[in-house]
């Protein structure tokens, strides 16, 4: 039997420092270093990342699995490591479970890390697009799992709308049936990852990181299901990819992929990179300028809920009035 005693988070000792004492952390996924942009950029990204966050008053918290132990908050060379590694794993919170009995690396999803963060006590974390209902759900039934991880964890997850490669609109329904809330950041349109709007009208919008924290502490204050809180602040409009470039290659990149019959996990990954590569790069600069915004936002955030006089704060309020 393999030995998996002590499988708890590794927290860095900056992370564990922020966190007994009250201060803001951000945590960062690590999929986008390891799978999601081409080296040896990613590791300038990973590092820029961080920076953004510390620039805006709060500790990073870059979550991936080493050698089969979850670790919240890497070190320099830990980062490098997950940057240019081939062999580092996509983990996903179902395979969290396998890659510490195997004693392997990985990078997590958004499901692994809001898990990750979530039990390490973090409150907020930054990521790009969330995954969702992929289209011709009626034939395959194919959704992401960070649906279902988001409907039963406690945590504030700032991003840039979903993948506009998925079916936005049955997104939509699906976080609506598992009661996850959902607030448009500045917007009454929820964003479309590369574009500012996917044109879907969302129910609740806010302007100020103060605004979110309020909410947050409103959460508590009910007492209902941990679920989480997703925050949908879209990439500048001067910063989006050109929407009818957009458009037309989606349109490639679906054809493509059902004339190839490529299904299941194999579909994000071949439609992002036939993406990439038929604007030319664009895409991924769009990419980019979002997941730059989402950080940015989520260490305001950040430091909104754990201010002195913040309900969700060490010294704040418990019953969520301002």
């Amino acid at each position: 039997m393999p030995d998996t005693a002590g499988t708890t988070s590794q927290l860095s000792p900056e992370v564990r420092e922020a966190l007994a004492a009250g201060r803001p952390v951000v945590a960062l996924e690590s999929t986008i270093i390891a799978h999601g942009l081409p080296r040896p950029r990613n590791l300038d990204v990973a590092e820029e990342l961080e920076g953004l966050v510390r620039a805006g008053g709060a500790v990073p918290a870059t979550v991936a699995v080493l050698d089969g132990r979850p670790h919240v908050g890497l070190d320099r060379n830990q980062l490098r490591r997950i940057a240019r590694d081939g062999s580092v794993r996509k983990l996903g919170h179902r395979d969290l479970a396998p890659a510490i009995a195997a004693g392997a690396d990985g990078a997590t999803t958004v499901s692994a890390t809001a898990f990750l963060a979530a039990r390490a006590g973090i409150r907020v974390f930054a990521t790009g697009g969330l995954g969702g209902v992929h289209r011709g759900w009626t034939e395959t039934q194919d959704e992401s799992a960070d649906l279902r991880l988001l409907a039963r964890t406690r945590i504030t997850v700032v991003c840039a709308g979903v993948k506009s490669i998925l079916d936005v609109p049955a997104t939509l329904q699906r976080l609506e049936t598992l009661g996850v809330t959902l607030l448009g950041y500045g917007t009454e349109r929820f964003p479309g990852f590369y574009l500012s709007s996917s044109g879907e009208p969302v129910d609740w919008t806010v302007r100020t990181p103060e605004q979110v924290a309020a909410v947050m502490a409103a959460q508590d204050a009910l007492g209902g299901p941990d679920t989480a809180l997703v925050v949908a602040s879209p990439v500048a409009e001067a910063d989006q990819l050109d929407p009818e470039l957009h458009d037309r290659v989606l349109a490639e990149a679906l054809a493509a992929c059902a004339e190839r019959d490529i299904g299941g996990q194999a579909v994000t990954p071949f439609l992002l990179d036939l993406l990439a590569r038929r604007t030319s790069g664009a895409s991924l600069e769009a990419n980019l300028a979002a997941v730059r915004g989402t950080v940015r936002l989520a260490a305001r955030i950040a430091a909104a809920w754990t201010a002195p006089e913040a309900p969700g704060s060490p010294a704040g309020p418990k019953d969520g009035g301002r």
